[in-house]
């Protein structure tokens, strides 16, 4: 009896902290998620009242959609670019900023700040510097790579989007590097040092293992905003020229609520998030495993 009653007390110790977080993930998270799936097998528009069932037609529609899996196509290759890009420029800007460089916090504080910019706000910045400023450098200097803005060229259009992209997240990756650069115990560098170790070799066989778990973060949040984005996408290309930059998150919005083809566009957002899910899961899987080895 009094076992029973402690297992109880617990219980609602338990359910008086979890509880609102459990009711608030569940009404916010879990039911318009399973609802989204409902909708799935609907042909419901967005407005009315009425949807009919129709089983597996959205996802025929979605499978033969070919613009859908274009804007897919384009948006892996805008993640492969960011991916690379973010980490790169931000795990150097790390290294950089944890050596020991005068008013390396304010640079810190500095290249973090592009992170704080809305996506909205940060896309129509980066318009008027494309298509006024770099053009006028380009006209006034004569440089024939900013004669024209870039964003009015589908070529160059896709190339200004991952350049933003880059800038705006690579101070976000830098702060997670300089936690995992801070931790590498500097007894270890130290007496690799007085062994004879090249700064290249310090770095390779010893700085870059001991930091696997920051790359796995990194490439991780990577990965997962290179696929969602959709802010920056609107404010500095809308898609175009051509529709060389809509990438899938745009295809699908337009899909559901500018065609009002709500069920198919819930649909190809259902496979996108299959898709992403997947090949987070192999990033982390084989992330982990070189952890492991590291």
């Amino acid at each position: 009896m009094i076992a029973e009653k402690g297992r109880l007390n617990r219980f609602r110790t338990r359910l008086l902290f979890t509880g609102p977080t459990l009711f608030a993930f569940t009404t916010v998270m879990i039911l318009p998620f399973v609802f989204g799936i409902y909708l799935t097998f609907t042909n419901w528009d967005g407005i009315s009242k009425e949807l009919t069932f129709v089983a597996f037609e959205n996802y025929v529609s979605v499978f033969q959609d070919t613009d859908f899996w274009k804007s897919f196509y384009l948006t892996l290759k805008f993640v492969g670019a960011t991916v690379v890009g973010i980490n790169v420029v931000a795990f150097g800007l790390a290294y950089l900023l944890t050596s020991g460089l005068k008013g390396q916090s304010v640079f810190r504080a500095g290249f973090f700040v592009p992170n704080l910019i809305g996506g909205i706000v940060l896309g129509f910045i980066w318009q008027f510097i494309f298509s006024n400023v770099l053009v006028y450098l380009g006209k006034t200097y004569d440089i024939g790579l900013f004669r024209a803005s870039w964003l009015s060229t589908p070529d160059k259009a896709l190339w200004a989007l991952i350049i933003v992209t880059v800038w705006q997240y690579a101070g976000y990756m830098m702060v997670i590097y300089v936690a995992g650069l801070m931790n590498v115990p500097k007894d270890i560098l130290e007496a690799a040092s007085i062994d004879g170790a090249s700064g290249w070799t310090r770095l390779r066989r010893m700085v870059l293992p001991m930091i696997v778990p920051s790359f796995i973060v990194c490439v991780f949040l990577s990965l997962q905003r290179g696929f969602l984005v959709y802010d920056v996408n609107f404010a500095l290309t809308k898609g175009g020229p051509f529709k060389s930059t809509e990438m899938v998150a745009m295809h699908v919005y337009e899909k559901a609520f500018r065609s009002h083809d709500y069920g198919v566009g819930q649909a190809e957002a259902f496979i996108l998030f299959l898709l992403v899910t997947a090949v987070t899961l192999v990033q982390v899987y084989f992330s982990k495993k070189m952890e492991v080895e590291a």
